[in-house]
């Protein structure tokens, strides 16, 4: 019941502030995501804003301002109904300001930059694209809270704590996942994918902390919190990493690929799943063991998933599991 009413309450209320924002003129800006391929497109991403929020934090600030920094960045004002172009081809935002454009795939590939602009305004923006070349070996999808990023989401109220009174200088980067990663990808020969249920608002700010420790550049796939008339969060956790998984196999279809997790937030769940989807198209699934470590229910998970003939590494540590998956895709 009180969830209901909570629901109701914060729907509304975002209805009334979208009508008032409306009544006034309004600057466009594009705030562009990373950007995939898929073998006949490239497919850029991005949402029409009012302003960009980007906080300039200091690693000795306080708690307290790191929590209103953090707080800033999901107050956001979006646009609807603009039209964003690129390439030639045009796509309008929806309510909640995303939008999506795809660019017939030429010849192209390695890191591609294109150009973003509002039809009728003089608001642009580039985005970045990652188009994956014939030689790539292997496409691995990572998580980030607790695989890449320490979070400690298995746990609601450390997780709210780490998340809310931290900032880009003070988050802290897994060392070993960051040379994984790195090995994995073979200098750029590998494509590497994030997929998060953290929001879209938080892009820029993952951003940050991945390119200050170092973290291989990739797509990410986050999650829309927008609250719709039937739902107080659209989608669930499961359902997003396992549709986002979904895409990335179709965009990298001649490939096998390895799934990054941990066991903190049933990973092994939905990448079983996934697996069971898609038979024979992911080699590996690779979990860190975060916290208590994996519950009964994740360890059958993972038993399951090796029965499908998937290698599963899992431990405290990503050390030398790269290795180990490379020896074992010479011999696929």
């Amino acid at each position: 019941m009180l969830k209901k009413i909570l629901h109701t309450t914060v729907w509304r209320s975002e209805q009334i502030l979208d009508r008032l924002r409306g009544q006034r003129d309004k600057r466009r800006i594009i705030e562009p995501y990373i950007g995939y391929a898929t073998p006949d497109h490239l497919v850029l991403r991005g949402r029409v804003l009012t302003a960009l929020r980007q906080n300039k934090p200091k690693p000795d600030q306080s708690r307290w301002t790191n929590f209103k920094q953090m707080f800033a960045l999901f107050l956001t004002d979006e646009v609807a109904d603009v039209e964003v172009t690129a390439g030639g081809v045009t796509a309008f935002s929806d309510a909640e300001g995303y939008f999506t454009l795809l660019l017939p795939r030429e010849d192209q590939t390695g890191w591609q930059e294109i150009g973003l602009r509002i039809v009728g305004e003089d608001a642009t923006a580039s985005c970045p694209v990652l188009v994956p070349g014939a030689d790539a070996a292997v496409a691995v999808v990572s998580d980030i809270d607790d695989t890449v990023l320490e979070t400690g989401a298995y746990s609601l109220m450390r997780n709210l704590w780490t998340s809310l009174t931290g900032n880009a200088l003070t988050r802290h980067i897994f060392s070993d996942a960051q040379r994984f990663l790195a090995d994995m990808s073979e200098g750029g020969r590998n494509p590497v994918y994030f997929v998060s249920s953290s929001p879209w608002n938080l892009h820029t700010f993952l951003t940050q902390i991945f390119d200050r420790a170092n973290v291989v550049t990739g797509p990410k796939f986050l999650r829309d919190l927008g609250v719709s008339e039937t739902q107080f969060i659209t989608g669930t956790h499961g359902d997003h990493k396992g549709s986002s998984i979904d895409t990335l196999l179709a965009a990298n279809p001649d490939v096998p690929h390895v799934l990054v997790g941990d066991t903190g937030q049933h990973d092994a769940y939905v990448y079983r799943d996934a697996i069971l989807r898609h038979p024979g198209r992911i080699v590996a699934v690779v979990l860190r063991e975060p916290g208590p470590g994996p519950d009964a229910d994740s360890l059958a998970a993972m038993r399951e998933i090796s029965a499908t003939g998937t290698l599963v590494l899992h431990g405290p540590t990503f050390d030398g599991f790269a290795q180990k998956l490379q020896a074992a895709l010479a011999q696929t």
